[in-house]
């Protein structure tokens, strides 16, 4: 049959044919022109195929973030506005405060570098590093199960090309999930008013930013002068990206945890197998929605569980502090209780962008516990004072655990007797610990006695005297200063 007899289906098939054996090679815009009849459309199909081309062609192996960061910017970018005189100045006058009364609030430093009014897609560029790290795991996770699910869908005759083009199936698989997350983050950048609003630590060290665009969003409809709004976010902007530039570790710490939950992620095989049993290249809105809608990642195994809600209390514990933190600096606003309601409800919600999110990667960044976390930071500036209470992130064996939102007053007990100098009261590991060492130095005497004769733990020798009672005790006993009674290993 000559190539011009062929149906524009025939057409599709050879050329994908062609594509799954790696010959990308004399393929044309006018041979994709012949597909319109499938209603495919040949630019769109030749954008696609210069990418093929390059991942037969490149080294690279994996995701190309990069579709993630052009899909990024395109959606912050889309209404073109950048930061204005008029705001920056605004801002920077908020943060100057903002700064002040921190000083007034805790012990923790400032930033070495000013906090900045940025844009949509500045925030995209400064944070995408960050989603990239959290996603990947994912990303992988999705393009090896399309891997293996289009090669079970696939004929028989077919099976040494799909053997042959896993490359290729990675690609197309981290392509659709890359694209996907740049969708997400590019919402994600229409909502957020700040560098810390997600929670964990997006921004570069050190760095603290608001987003005037979103910031007039937030406060449309709170009936809050605008002034008192902006004091109130950068300072809790600037409490946020101050505890992560004190806590150094703590970064690194937040950052292995939500790794350790994606890490757990499995896609849902049978899910999969069914999409790639009727994939229509020609619409891939079925599998864009099957990757965001989060229908292809099974329920949270038990693991993850237990990880999700390891992760869950330590945001909570921070932003906890955070919210204490604020609530003193902001003291002279008035209506500084009302912001603070309405940061806490936006949080506990989270937006659409969070959302999809969620769905995308399998994880919910929400601090149920920040509550609790703040009656306990609250309850602990009051009983030690600011210096200890902040002296609690200088290490990360020092830092609030789970237990202690559960109960303050234990950790209290603790600081305070590190104040006065005496040893912390003891919990329930410390008793049970205990209890342990005593049975081990018991079993331990009792096998020295058997040993040496004796038939009762506590027929030591006199004073002086051997404690096993053997003759030459003059020679072997104890130093003359050893009290009546006083064992001595041997």
């Amino acid at each position: 049959m000559a190539d011009d007899d062929r149906s524009p289906e025939e057409e599709f098939q050879e050329l994908m044919r062609r594509l799954l054996a790696g010959d990308v090679s004399g393929i044309d815009p006018e041979q994709l022109s012949r597909l319109s009849g499938m209603q495919i459309d040949p630019a769109m199909l030749q954008t696609v195929m210069n990418q093929l081309q390059g991942a037969f062609a490149g080294t690279q192996d994996g995701v190309d973030w990069s579709l993630a960061e052009r899909q990024a910017l395109h959606i912050a970018n889309q209404d073109g506005l950048g930061v204005t005189t008029g705001q920056r100045t605004d801002l920077d006058q908020a943060f100057t405060l903002a700064a002040l009364w921190l000083g007034e609030a805790t012990t923790i430093s400032d930033l070495p570098r000013p906090p900045r009014a940025v844009t949509r897609g500045d925030w995209v560029k400064a944070t995408l590093p960050v989603w990239q790290e959290l996603a990947e795991p994912v990303a992988t996770s999705i393009a090896d199960a399309l891997t293996s699910a289009l090669g079970q869908q696939a004929p028989d005759d077919m099976q040494e090309m799909i053997a042959g083009a896993g490359r290729l199936m990675r690609t197309v698989g981290g392509s659709l999930f890359a694209t996907q997350l740049g969708h997400v983050v590019g919402r994600l950048s229409t909502e957020v008013v700040g560098g810390g609003d997600v929670g964990i630590p997006v921004m570069p060290d050190g760095e603290a930013a608001i987003l005037p665009q979103n910031f007039a969003d937030f406060g449309r409809d709170l009936e809050i002068p605008e002034d008192q709004l902006a004091l109130y976010l950068a300072t809790r902007e600037l409490a946020h990206a101050r505890l992560f530039r004190h806590a150094r570790w703590l970064r690194l710490h937040v950052i292995s945890q939500v790794r350790d939950f994606a890490h757990g992620i499995r896609v849902d095989t049978d899910a999969l197998e069914d999409l790639a049993s009727r994939f229509d290249p020609s619409q891939p809105e079925e599998l864009r929605g099957a990757l965001e809608s989060g229908a292809l990642l099974p329920e949270r195994s038990e693991e993850q569980t237990l990880a999700l809600t390891r992760l869950e209390n330590l945001l909570a514990t921070i932003e906890g502090w955070v919210d204490v933190v604020t609530e003193d600096a902001t003291s002279r606003l008035p209506a500084a209780a009302r912001v603070a309601e309405a940061v806490r409800r936006r949080r506990a919600v989270g937006g659409p962008a969070e959302q999809a999110l969620g769905s995308l990667v399998g994880l919910e960044l929400r601090p149920r516990r920040m509550r609790e976390a703040a009656a306990m930071w609250r309850a602990v500036t009051e009983a030690v004072g600011v210096d200890a209470r902040d002296g609690l992130w200088d290490y990360p064996d020092l830092m609030p655990t789970s237990d202690d939102i559960d109960d303050p007053a234990a950790l209290i007990a603790r600081l305070t007797a590190a104040s006065r100098g005496e040893a912390a009261p003891s919990d329930a590991m410390d008793d049970a610990l205990a209890q342990l060492l005593a049975e081990e130095t018991n079993g331990g005497r009792q096998d020295a006695v058997d040993a040496g004769g004796s038939t009762d733990a506590g027929d030591a020798a006199p004073s002086g005297g051997d404690p096993h009672g053997s003759e030459g005790g003059d020679d072997d006993g104890p130093d003359d200063g050893a009290a009546p009674g006083d064992q001595r290993p041997v």
